[in-house]
């Protein structure tokens, strides 16, 4: 094939890309958009959220900053009104402001869009329907589903409120205040099915043996013919927020299965809470003892955890 010519009948010299351009199916150099003093600023509130009340020494230390670099942030966040300091014994804490943020982060969905990939990856690795609960006043509601199987029956929906006392949401139960736990029980309680527990006693028995073990497998405790495995989902205060678990119908949950599926729930469970600023994972008693859930499959002991009153989220 012979070169194009000109209109004179000379060959047109071929063109050569400039040296400058760049490869547009090459892969971009990903940018570091981080900001030093921002990263600094967020280690120190997430030290004051866990040591608060707490002093300069102390923050700047957890923090990994200087003390004169954490009174200059610290001051900052005074004038806005997101720090305060209690001039008599000088010690540090979070501010009002925080309030404001944290209704904004629960009406804007804060914690649904954080656990969705997480509930996503739970549904498609077990190909169960996989909810995440929260705690409002004296019931529970859902905030979101991941549905694997659209013609697997769904036993909930965003928005649907439910009972603490029974089912996988007792375990909200187990980690709210000890006030709610009393106000509660003291009510007479409803009954969904012949499966559910309305004796105060054993229930105020069964919370402890959550906060134990940590997780919980319950069986048509609300609907008859489901089986849930839950675990609690933390905050980076520490607070229990959340609760994670599959619900499927007991045909396809007849054991061992449900003790198998209790590892993946509770790993994504963690997951979930590192990605809300919980320190690292749950601690585990590992497998020390065998355990028996109130739906009667034998079960391994877990992990122990610890409850605040306060979240952001709820």
């Amino acid at each position: 094939m012979g070169l194009a010519k000109s209109s004179n009948g000379t060959p047109k010299p071929k063109l050569k890309a400039p040296s400058n351009m760049t490869d547009p199916f090459a892969s971009p150099t990903p940018r570091d958009y981080n900001i030093a003093a921002v990263d600094r600023t967020l280690d120190l509130l997430e030290a004051l959220s866990r040591l608060g009340p707490a002093s300069l020494a102390a923050l700047a230390e957890s923090a990994g900053c200087t003390r004169t670099a954490a009174f200059r942030l610290l001051r900052t966040l005074q004038g806005r009104g997101f720090t305060i300091q209690d001039e008599a014994r000088g010690l540090w804490r979070m501010g009002a402001r925080w309030s404001a943020l944290g209704r904004a982060a629960s009406e804007q969905g804060a914690l649904a869009a954080t656990a969705m990939p997480f509930l996503a990856t739970l549904g498609k690795a077990t190909g169960e329907n996989v909810y995440l609960r929260v705690r409002d006043g004296m019931e529970s509601e859902t905030v979101a589903i991941y549905q694997t199987d659209p013609t697997l029956r769904m036993y909930s929906e965003v928005g649907k409120r439910g009972p603490l006392h029974a089912g996988s949401s007792r375990i909200l139960l187990a980690f709210a205040p000890e006030a709610v736990q009393t106000q509660l029980l003291a009510q007479r309680l409803n009954r969904y099915t012949p499966a559910t527990r309305i004796d105060a006693t054993w229930i105020a028995a069964d919370l402890q043996r959550i906060r134990t073990r940590g997780y919980l497998i319950t069986s048509d405790e609300v609907v008859a013919g489901a089986v849930g495995i839950a675990a609690p989902v933390r905050d980076a205060a520490g607070a229990i927020v959340a609760v994670l678990y599959i619900s499927s119908p007991s045909m396809r949950m007849r054991p061992p299965r449900p003790r198998n599926l209790l590892p993946q729930v509770i790993e994504t469970a963690a997951k979930l809470s590192q990605a809300l600023g919980a320190a690292g994972k749950p601690a585990s008693a590992g497998l020390v003892r065998e355990d028996t859930t109130p739906a009667g499959w034998p079960l391994n002991g877990g992990m122990l955890t610890t409850s605040r009153p306060h979240t952001i989220f709820r």
